[in-house]
């Protein structure tokens, strides 16, 4: 099994589709998308090249592979506004797994400590992220990876006929 990244710099739209196909799964939008409701949760997304590259402004994208084979795509972001501990210098990060043949394998596992890496050589010294409350799984793996929890965002996405807390954790460097 052989996982690698590449940083995203130029995107390209057969990388727009594959991103519209695991922004749009219905069993990645309630664990990657915040929704108040039912018709939200339901709702397609579609983003375009414009919307991709206007991304990389913000957020640096690294792809995953596994086997040469796109699984999944991580980012991070620096001091956004949506921190819950508003402390300079904090990275916020995401990662979408986005083909099954990538998950249950420990990708993630991997993935987040090259993250990690990427942002250590930024010299950032602080990693904040949210994890919707029903999604043990990754609480689990962000607790291995010794994130610690600050905090609940009540009523924070919708799922199964309920409001769930976004659960906000966080590492130090």
């Amino acid at each position: 099994m052989n996982i690698y990244f590449i940083k995203l710099t130029e995107p390209a739209s057969t990388l727009v589709d594959v991103f519209n196909r695991w922004e749009n799964d219905p069993s990645l939008i309630p664990l990657t998308r915040p929704n108040q409701n039912k018709s939200e949760l339901e709702r397609q997304r579609i983003i375009t090249l414009d919307n991709l590259t206007q991304r990389l402004e913000d957020n640096h994208i690294f792809l995953i592979y596994l086997d040469d084979q796109l699984i999944g795509e991580m980012n991070y972001m620096v001091d956004p506004s949506h921190l819950y501990k508003k402390e300079p210098g904090t990275a916020w990060i995401g990662i979408t797994i986005g083909e099954p043949e990538g998950r249950s394998k420990g990708v993630g596992h991997v993935a987040i400590q090259y993250l990690e890496e990427q942002i250590k050589k930024e010299g950032l010294k602080r990693i904040e992220l949210g994890v919707f409350e029903f999604n043990i799984q990754a609480q689990k793996l962000y607790q291995k990876l010794d994130y610690k929890e600050i905090g609940h965002i009540k009523d924070f996405t919708y799922w199964q006929g309920a409001l769930w807390s976004d659960i906000r954790m966080e590492k130090y460097l």
